[in-house]
């Protein structure tokens, strides 16, 4: 007869391995979760209550849970909460949960999820790379280095042409989509015929609902009134030419360019807080690209598939 606690640790241990055939994906999902909060408290600035300081609140299997990982989570949760304090049964079940995840995360790693495990993968170098930028990015630049950057980069801060349009629009309402494609051709060959747009406008078109504002406009405007496919259209006419019918959500659209406004390069002072955002992000990849080549140097890389580059 097999005693007690032998046979409690077969059960045990059966139970695990069908745990683990079952949840694989949770599991996986857990360490994901695990990781991308983690790499949320590597870049979250701020004060954080003091709860154990740096020594450990708790440990897993030898792991410590830092007072530091666990103040930032009771922070972050009393600022959701817009309290200043949160009580102790709450901030014991905050820690139930952060035991919870180290146990997890242990298994996960036992069984290869890290390696094998896509989703874990992406998160941890997520991770990895979120806390590298925020490192490079962490440094305020001066105002020297921003116009710098700003005169160096001025692609970056482009402001698209603006154009004036015409447009007339034909709805299939009350009759046949063919009647309205008909009707928005004839408007179309009016004016290339020398007719004034306007009153060819009023005779064969409709009303849209929305009507487009006056005046020369961004692209973006032009394709919330009018849709992708006529805004498209539009910015590939040349001054004073008519686009051929362009069916919309609405009906037929009929388009003459009437002027293009060049581009041109924001002020430095309209896009400050842009150039700043851009600066920053631009030197974490700089960052990034740097560390990731230091590690390859330090690394040994082979590639053994001879069509991939191997010898």
């Amino acid at each position: 007869m097999t005693d007690a606690p032998e046979e409690r640790r077969i059960v045990e241990s059966a139970l695990i391995r069908s745990a683990d055939r079952r949840a694989r994906w949770l599991l996986g999902l857990a360490i994901a979760v695990g990781i991308a909060l983690s790499a949320i408290g590597i870049v979250t600035s701020g004060e954080a209550p003091e709860v154990g300081g740096n020594g450990a609140v708790a440990t897993v299997n030898g792991e410590a849970i830092s007072g530091e990982a666990f103040a930032r989570f009771v922070g972050a949760v009393a600022s959701e909460r817009k309290q200043q304090t949160l009580d102790l049964p709450l901030r014991q079940r905050m820690l139930d949960r952060m035991v919870d995840e180290e146990l997890l995360l242990q298994r996960g790693l036992e069984i290869g999820l890290a390696r094998h495990e896509p989703t874990a993968r992406r998160a941890i170098v997520a991770a990895l790379i979120a806390s590298v930028a925020a490192e490079a990015e962490a440094e305020e630049p001066s105002e020297d280095d921003l116009r710098g950057f700003y005169a160096d980069e001025q692609a970056r801060f482009a402001r698209p042409g603006r154009l004036e349009l015409e447009v007339a629009l034909v709805t299939p309402a009350g009759g046949s989509d063919d009647e309205a494609l008909a009707r928005a051709r004839e408007i179309a060959r009016r004016v290339r015929a020398g007719e004034e747009f306007r009153a060819v406008e009023d005779e064969l078109g409709d009303r849209p609902l929305a009507p487009l504002p006056a005046g020369a406009l961004p692209i973006e405007t032009i394709r919330q009134y009018l849709g992708p496919s006529a805004a498209r259209s539009a910015a590939e006419l040349e001054e004073g030419a008519i686009s051929e019918p362009i069916r919309g959500a609405a009906g037929y659209h009929v388009i003459r360019l009437v002027a293009r406004t060049p581009g041109d390069v924001a002020p430095f002072d309209e896009v400050r807080d842009e150039v700043r955002g851009e600066y920053l992000r631009n030197r974490g990849e700089l960052v990034l690209r740097d560390y990731i080549e230091a590690l390859r140097d330090a690394a040994d890389i082979q590639i053994l598939d001879p069509e991939l580059g191997g010898s």
